[in-house]
């Protein structure tokens, strides 16, 4: 007797559906947690941050902490962090940040949040495959894939959140679980404004799986969610009442505004954004183009080729990180499906497809950020992280500071901190200078300091040949 196509629960498991023992998962995703950790913690400790992105989120995440609205002072003076991007998940950081005060508590939460979804994406492999070995070859692929990777090495960002979010909601849809992608795609919304259309496209997989009703509903969900938090939200938190990002798509890096025509003309001609796609694709041997579980990187992909910031291509930073539990189980949806093909060499590749797609992975690792945990050198203490360390210790504990990039993460547990050149309409009590600099080398701290502020004046308290602090008198 013929059953209506229906949802499958966990109590009810696809037929075909093998089992899956935790254990196995849980203790590879340990290993990566404490590899993802220790290489975050060893970039945070010895003053390798790479932006000042840590610094941010480690503001706004101690003003939820301590029930303030989430203002980040590094972009400016009582800059509201909602009216920069929208993501408000970052607040359930705040009770990790009561047990440990400090931005590489952001740190571990983001190891842990991605080796959680590499035990969806592992168990998830061999339910659906039926191979323990093809679940943990691609558990491992894809915690050692370069979109995890780079992430890590960019330090702590929202889309920590999306990442086992997106790994659960493709989950649902390789099982059948119709109403629990729903749920694990939803909350994507308060992790970032541009996944609303991410979760529109999730409605678009449920349509075109036969979930008309509830597809279209998720779909007009998204949509209605990115609207909502660009042209709404968004603009009533920003001093500047819009969406400042639109600018990343209207104006090249030198500023010179372009027009609709120039922006496709120039992604479509990008080869630093076309690697992205070879290599997204190429992680599993290309066969993940099968799987309509592919349509779900199109939004990302889309505001990334129409970006006019050069950050935005290419595969570095954390931008790819959300695509990867999704390449990684499109890879199995397609497995599954070419299993039957009548195409010999089509069945056949699905066979291997897996193996490969593990060897591809340890094969790139060994020029990816993790390799440096391998190398004695990435443990031993240098004279500028000494120095660093001394001109962090020489600002006294709650006071205000502006400093550079390289010591900001550095100071925000504990002082009310500002970026160099961005705390117009502030006073700090000390200056901070990597007199290296960000942008540019510092000869005279004293005159840069009565450059920033000449309605003040600075004394040095502490100099070395890389850093300076100075005391407001």
């Amino acid at each position: 007797m013929n059953r209506p196509a229906t949802e499958t629960t966990d109590a009810e498991a696809p037929e075909g559906l093998s089992p899956a023992p935790l254990r196995p998962y849980l203790i590879i995703a340990v290993v990566l947690c404490g590899l993802y950790f220790l290489y975050s913690w060893v970039q945070y400790t010895y003053f390798r941050t790479p932006s000042w992105d840590l610094g941010i989120f480690g503001q706004s995440v101690r003003a939820y902490a301590e029930f303030r609205a989430p203002v980040a002072d590094i972009k400016g003076p009582g800059f509201h962090i909602l009216g920069d991007h929208f993501s408000p998940v970052t607040a359930l950081l705040a009770p990790l940040y009561w047990i440990w005060p400090s931005p590489a508590s952001l740190l571990f939460a983001q190891a842990a949040l991605f080796a959680a979804s590499a035990v969806v994406v592992g168990r998830t492999t061999q339910q659906v495959l039926g191979s323990r070995a093809a679940g943990i070859g691609l558990t491992v692929a894809y915690g050692l894939s370069w979109g995890l990777q780079e992430a890590v090495k960019s330090d702590f960002h929202e889309i920590a959140f999306a990442v086992p979010l997106l790994a659960l909601t493709c989950r649902a849809l390789l099982l059948g679980r119709w109403t629990a992608a729903v749920a694990w795609s939803a909350p994507l919304v308060l992790v970032k404004e541009d996944m609303g259309l991410t979760v529109a496209m999730v409605g678009a997989v449920l349509f075109l799986k036969g979930q008309k009703r509830l597809g279209a509903a998720l779909a007009g969900f998204g949509v209605a969610a990115f609207a909502l938090t660009v042209l709404v939200l968004i603009p009533a938190a920003s001093r500047v009442g819009e969406y400042d990002y639109w600018s990343k798509i209207e104006k090249t890096g030198q500023g010179t505004e372009t027009s609709v025509g120039q922006v496709i003309g120039d992604a479509l001609v990008s080869g630093e954004r076309w690697e992205m796609v070879i290599f997204l694709l190429a992680v599993t041997g290309f066969l993940a183009l099968r799987s309509p579980l592919i349509l779900l990187v199109l939004p990302t992909l889309g505001w990334r080729f129409l970006s006019q910031d050069p950050n935005h291509w290419g595969m570095h930073w954390h931008y790819s990180a959300i695509l990867m539990p999704v390449v990684f189980l499109a890879l199995v949806d397609a497995v599954r499906s070419v299993r039957t093909s009548p195409r010999a060499w089509l069945a056949a590749y699905g066979r291997v497809a897996v193996p490969v797609a593990t060897a591809v992975a340890l094969v790139l690792a060994a020029n990816l950020p993790l390799r440096e945990l391998t190398k004695p050198e990435t443990y031993r203490t240098d004279a500028r992280a000494e120095q660093a360390q001394a001109a962090v210790d020489a600002v006294p504990e709650g006071v205000s500071v502006e400093a550079d990039v390289s010591l900001l993460a550095h100071l925000t547990a504990d002082h009310r901190v500002y970026w160099v050149g961005t705390s117009k309409g502030a006073t700090p009590d000390y200056l901070a200078f990597d007199l290296r600099g960000w942008s540019q080398q510092v000869s005279d701290p004293a005159q840069l300091a009565s450059q920033l502020h000449p309605e003040a004046r600075y004394e040095i308290t502490y100099r070395s040949d890389g850093f300076a602090v100075l005391k407001r008198v």
